[in-house]
């Protein structure tokens, strides 16, 4: 578990604010965390004392290319990738998992194939679903009402013309965590590439590229306590071969190939510094020992709090729990919910009259609430737990559903 969750608590600024004299309970975790003190002085500083272009002769070029060493030498330490030049950046993970899909759509055939399923974002099926255009098959693994995937149908639609199979390794949406090894096994049977979806998995987990064996991975820093920034992993060598869009004056190899412009070199000094969050959580004599020791407190921490909070909100009448319970450890720390006579919206805005927030709808994962029937009623009501949340924060979010049964 997390020690001394009220030290942890007193890094974020956020957490301090009070509306109407009373603090806010931040269970919003799945659309972005809160951002400790740490994240946003590395932020200021950098504009403070850096500011500058990379690649310069003077000193405050050079401090920036020193953040953007630093930071993808943390990102590559934190998902286990073989190099810092496995890390490319971007805008946002949408925009690179974009980029990819067009450099795809140059290299594959026509008749080649695409697996993508129905439980994801749309982050991770809209790019996929433009290669229609050039001629590329693209099939969708099916979703069972559980909330889980339909495996038979996954290992009926991989074929000898699979090129590519783009999944998530957790649900943002039902926290569905994907059995990802026997995704691998039966993707590298074929000869398939496999591109992972992370940006709801790595705030929970550590991540492992290597022993995952995926070929590309997509996380977004914002959603472990850092800033608005996309990451993509690429095994080594793969970038390179790529078509990627870039200008000729673009260094044409990994990671830069597919980085269009410059980058926003603030909010990188930011994705370091929010690794270093994470990783003060643990114990160890390296970084990537204090991670793994970080990530295994606050999963415990993360699924006690949420087993928790499922257990309670599932005994209230009317009110129907989407996705798997908590008898499974296949499952992030992320809770979704129905309740009869409302709708989402309205008993999100019931938690947000109480200080409450919380999101409703289909967080982009409308395919999901689509085959699940909700769509059309607005989807479900999320309630994400994060590494600052307290067991008192439980109870009251428990004793304000409650009160609309």
């Amino acid at each position: 578990m997390i020690d001394n969750l009220q030290v942890v608590r007193k890094q974020f600024p956020s957490l301090k604010r009070k509306v109407s004299g009373r603090p806010l309970i931040f269970m919003d975790g799945p659309g972005g965390t809160q951002v400790p003190d740490r994240v946003i002085n590395a932020i200021s500083n950098y504009y403070r004392r850096s500011n500058a272009n990379a690649h310069g002769a003077f000193v405050t070029t050079k401090e920036t290319d020193k953040k953007l060493d630093e930071m993808r030498s943390h990102l590559s330490i934190m998902l286990g990738a073989e190099s810092p030049s496995c890390i490319s950046i971007g805008q946002n993970m949408t925009t690179l998992n974009y980029a990819l899909a067009r450099a795809f759509s140059r290299a594959l055939q026509p008749g080649d194939e695409v697996l993508i399923t129905q439980l994801d974002h749309e982050a991770n099926r809209g790019p996929w679903l433009t290669l229609r255009n050039h001629g590329i098959v693209v099939r969708e693994v099916k979703l069972l009402t559980s909330g889980v995937l339909d495996y038979n149908d996954f290992a009926a639609k991989l074929n000898e013309r699979t090129r590519l199979v783009a999944m998530g390794l957790s649900s943002n949406a039902l926290g569905t965590i994907n059995d990802f090894s026997l995704i691998r096994k039966l993707s590298h049977q074929v000869g398939a590439q496999l591109l992972l979806d992370a940006v709801h998995y790595a705030p929970h987990f550590k991540i492992d590229v290597q022993k995952i064996g995926c070929d590309y991975l997509l996380c977004s820093a914002y959603k472990f306590y850092g800033p608005h920034i996309g990451v993509l992993y690429t095994k080594r060598g793969l970038l390179d071969r790529l078509p990627t869009d870039r200008l000729r004056t673009a260094d044409q190899f990994a990671p830069h190939s597919i980085e269009t412009g410059t980058l926003n070199h603030a909010a990188l000094a930011g994705v370091t510094a929010a690794i270093e969050f994470i990783a003060s959580l643990g114990a160890g004599n390296n970084l990537s020992s204090r991670l793994m020791s970080a990530y295994q407190k606050i999963a415990a921490h993360e699924f006690a709090l949420a087993q928790t909070l499922y257990e309670r909100l599932s005994d209230l009448p009317g009110l129907k729990m989407i996705g798997q319970d908590f008898s499974s450890k296949m499952r992030t720390p992320t809770v979704s919910f129905t309740l009869q006579g409302y709708n989402p919206r309205q008993v999100c805005e019931h938690l947000a009259n109480n200080n409450i927030c919380a999101w409703d709808g289909h967080f982009y994962a409308l395919r999901a609430m689509e085959c699940l029937g909700l769509a059309e009623a607005g989807g479900v009501t999320r309630l994400g737990i994060s590494v600052y949340n307290t067991e008192e924060e439980v109870d009251k979010v428990t004793d304000v559903v409650k009160s609309l049964v």
